[in-house]
C-alpha cells in the first residue's frame, strides 16, 4: 500500500505522544496515569478498526476480530505499551502498533480469516515499577500467583494491590485463564530488535529462535550508620564496599560464563554524603545462553559479594525476585512463519534474544513465535532506541503475511 508509511506513523505517533518524559525518553510505568492513557489509546484504536475490546483478569487488553464464520483456535498478536523509566519509543509499542496496522491492512484488502484474530496489549511487561516483569502474561499463563505479590511496593511505597485498584483492575480476581489460553492457537509477537543482529544485513525482519534464561535478584547489605568524618576506617561496617564488589563482580562473572549481568538499581540509606551508610539494596539483572551459565554467573557473583561483606562486617541477604528459564519458540510455528515469509518474498534471518518477552512467558502454554524489526544501533531501553520507518513498514507487511497465512489456512495451528 502506498499509504502504509503515513498510516503507520499516524498510529505510532498517537501512542508516542503518551508518557513523554521531560527528562528525556518515555516513561509509562504500569498502573499509572500514563499507563491508563495508553490503555485508553489502545481501546480507541481498536474501536476505530471495528475490534471488540475486553480485559482479562490479569489486566491484559484483547481486541478481537471475529468474522461471522470464523471458528477454531485464534491467531493472536501484540506486545506491551509500558516502558522502563526514560525508555525508548519502540520497545513494546512497535508490536502493538504493527499488529493494529496489520489487521487494518488485512481488513482493507477484503481478507476474511477463517479463524478469530486478536491483538493483545499485555499489562506490565517491563516490571519497572514493582519489579515483576511479564506480569500480565505470567498471570494469564498461571506461572505467577498474583496473590503472593500484591503487597509488593514500588519505590514510593505504593502497594501493588492499591495500584491495581486505582487502575480499575480487581486484584482478588487475578489468576490463570486456561479457558482463554485454550482458545489461542498461536501467538506471534513483533518487537524492535534489542541488539545489532540485523545491522548491516539486507534483512529488515528476523524470526526469533528463542530467549536466553534470565532473572532479577535483590541484594540487601546491612552495615552500621556512622559519621563519615570521625569514624576510623578500621571501625567501619560499610555496606558500600560490598556493593562495589557486587558491581564489579557482576561483569567478571558474566564474562567468564559467556552471559551478561548488570547492577542497574541501587538504594542507599540514609543516602547522605557525610554518613557511612546503614544499609544498601542493589538489584542484579543476569542472563546467560543456558540455565547452567546463568547459575554459574549467580554463584560466582554471590561468592564474591559474600567474601567482601564478611571482611567488612556486613550482612548479606540475597533473594530472587523473578527467574525465567530458557525458551525455544515452537518449532512448527516458527517453520510456518519462516515458510510463509519466504513464499511472500520477505527476506529474514534467524535470531535468538537475551531480552525477556511476553511471547516467552506464554511459550509453555501456547505455541509462540517472534518477529524482530531491525534496530540500526542496537540501543534499547534508552531514548536513543530507533527503527527506521521503512523497516517498521516492512515489519507490518511481514506480520500481515504471517497473520494471513495462519488465520486463513485450513491446516491445524498446533
Amino acid at each position: 500500500m502506498t499509504d502504509a508509511a503515513p498510516r503507520f506513523r499516524d498510529c505510532f505517533d498517537g501512542l508516542a505522544a503518551i508518557g513523554r518524559d521531560p527528562a528525556g525518553g518515555w516513561t509509562r510505568l504500569a498502573w499509572t496515569a500514563e499507563d491508563r492513557a495508553a490503555r485508553e489509546w489502545f481501546a480507541a484504536e481498536a474501536a476505530t478498526r471495528g475490534l471488540a475490546v475486553e480485559v482479562d483478569s490479569g489486566g491484559n487488553q484483547w481486541a478481537w476480530w471475529r468474522p461471522r464464520d470464523a471458528a477454531g483456535p485464534a491467531v493472536v498478536t501484540g506486545s506491551h505499551a509500558d516502558t522502563v523509566p526514560r525508555g525508548g519509543a519502540f520497545d513494546g509499542a512497535l508490536g502493538i502498533v504493527s499488529a493494529l496496522c496489520a489487521v487494518s491492512e488485512l481488513r482493507a484488502a477484503g481478507v476474511t480469516p477463517g479463524r478469530p484474530v486478536a491483538v493483545v496489549s499485555f499489562a506490565d511487561e517491563e516490571g519497572a515499577r514493582f519489579n515483576l516483569p511479564t506480569f500480565g502474561s505470567r498471570v494469564l499463563a498461571g506461572t505467577l500467583d498474583a496473590a503472593t505479590v500484591l503487597d509488593r511496593r514500588d519505590g514510593d511505597g505504593a502497594r501493588l494491590a492499591d495500584a491495581l485498584v486505582g487502575a480499575g483492575v480487581d486484584p482478588s480476581a487475578m489468576g490463570p485463564d486456561p479457558e482463554r489460553l485454550a482458545a489461542v492457537g498461536a501467538f506471534v509477537e513483533l518487537h524492535v530488535e534489542q541488539g545489532r543482529g540485523l545491522a548491516g544485513t539486507d534483512a529488515a525482519v528476523a524470526v526469533g529462535t528463542g530467549i536466553w534464561p534470565h532473572g532479577r535478584w535483590r541484594l540487601d547489605l546491612g552495615g552500621e550508620a556512622n559519621h563519615a568524618g570521625t569514624t576510623g576506617l578500621a571501625d567501619r561496617r560499610d555496606p558500600t564496599l560490598a556493593l562495589a564488589a557486587a558491581i564489579t563482580a557482576a561483569r567478571g562473572a558474566a564474562h567468564e560464563a559467556g552471559g551478561v549481568a548488570t547492577v542497574g538499581r541501587i538504594s542507599v540509606v540514609p543516602n547522605a554524603t557525610n554518613s557511612v551508610p546503614a544499609r544498601v539494596s542493589a538489584w542484579l539483572d543476569a542472563r546467560g545462553p543456558d540455565d547452567a551459565a546463568l547459575d554459574t554467573i549467580l554463584g560466582r557473583w554471590s561468592a564474591s559479594v559474600d567474601e567482601v561483606a564478611a571482611a567488612n562486617g556486613v550482612s548479606v541477604e540475597l533473594s530472587v525476585e523473578s527467574r525465567s528459564g530458557a525458551v525455544l519458540f515452537d518449532r512448527s510455528l516458527r517453520e510456518r512463519v519462516t515458510a510463509g515469509l519466504d513464499d511472500a518474498g520477505v527476506a529474514t534471518v534467524a535470531l535468538p534474544t537475551a531480552a525477556g518477552h511476553d511471547a516467552g512467558a506464554l511459550a509453555a502454554a501456547v505455541p509462540t513465535a517472534m518477529l524482530f524489526v531491525r534496530n540500526p544501533t542496537g540501543v534499547s531501553h534508552s531514548p536513543a532506541e530507533h527503527a527506521d520507518t521503512a523497516d517498521c513498514v516492512a515489519g507490518v507487511a511481514a506480520l500481515r503475511v504471517v497473520l494471513q497465512s495462519l488465520a486463513c489456512s485450513s491446516a491445524a495451528l498446533a
